[in-house]
């Protein structure tokens, strides 16, 4: 491959026993090697009997950083059907910038990809999350909506194109509209990096 033809890619030079080379880089590689790629995961998600669900990437309007999220995952979703309702399943809403009401708590299960930093570098973006909500976003803006099986994965590859300034947050809203009176769960996962700006 040659250099100009590294699309979406970092070019990085490195020492060779034969000299220096320029090699292509994915860049999600590359800002794990600089400690700024992180993942993280919102667990537990309780919705349903007419609440939703919700996790949140929220960038902290002093973080200095830009958000890029790179992958996003929804999974384990169960109970999204009931056998009394039309056959269902679940609705991942993908909303920019809105604001929310009622609890909600930080999840602990964030962590940078690259592990072999000492200390481990820390992530300035907030991974958030809210159970059974009876409230519903206000401002902001609905990019997108996913729909998912009772059971299935939904997962989607952005590659750092959703950029998300201070400030800013990007949320996925959980819901089971087709079965509406079923209690439901689910948990979702989020990979991105933090550009310093």
């Amino acid at each position: 491959m040659k250099n100009d033809e590294c699309c979406g890619k970092c070019n990085k030079t490195i020492e060779t026993t034969i000299g220096p080379k320029t090699i292509c880089v994915p860049i999600e590689l590359y800002q794990s090697e600089i400690g700024e790629y992180f993942i993280g995961y919102a667990d537990g998600l309780t919705f349903g009997n007419g609440t939703t669900a919700w996790a949140m990437l929220y960038n902290p309007l002093d973080s200095d950083v830009n958000l890029h999220v790179d992958t996003w995952t929804v999974t384990g979703v169960s109970g999204a059907s009931n056998p009394m309702e039309a056959p269902g399943g679940y609705t991942a809403q993908f909303w920019f910038n809105a604001k929310t009401a009622g609890a909600w708590k930080e999840s602990p299960r964030v962590t940078p990809a690259n592990t072999a930093y000492w200390p481990l570098p820390a992530p300035q973006v907030k991974l958030l999350q809210a159970s059974n909500s009876t409230t519903e976003p206000s401002g902001g803006v609905m990019g997108f909506a996913r729909r998912g099986a009772p059971n299935e994965t939904i997962s989607g590859e952005e590659g750092g194109k959703l950029i998300i300034p201070p400030g800013g947050n990007l949320m996925v809203l959980l819901s089971n509209p087709d079965s509406p009176s079923s209690a439901a769960a689910g948990s979702v996962g989020f990979g991105w990096w933090e550009e310093r700006i």
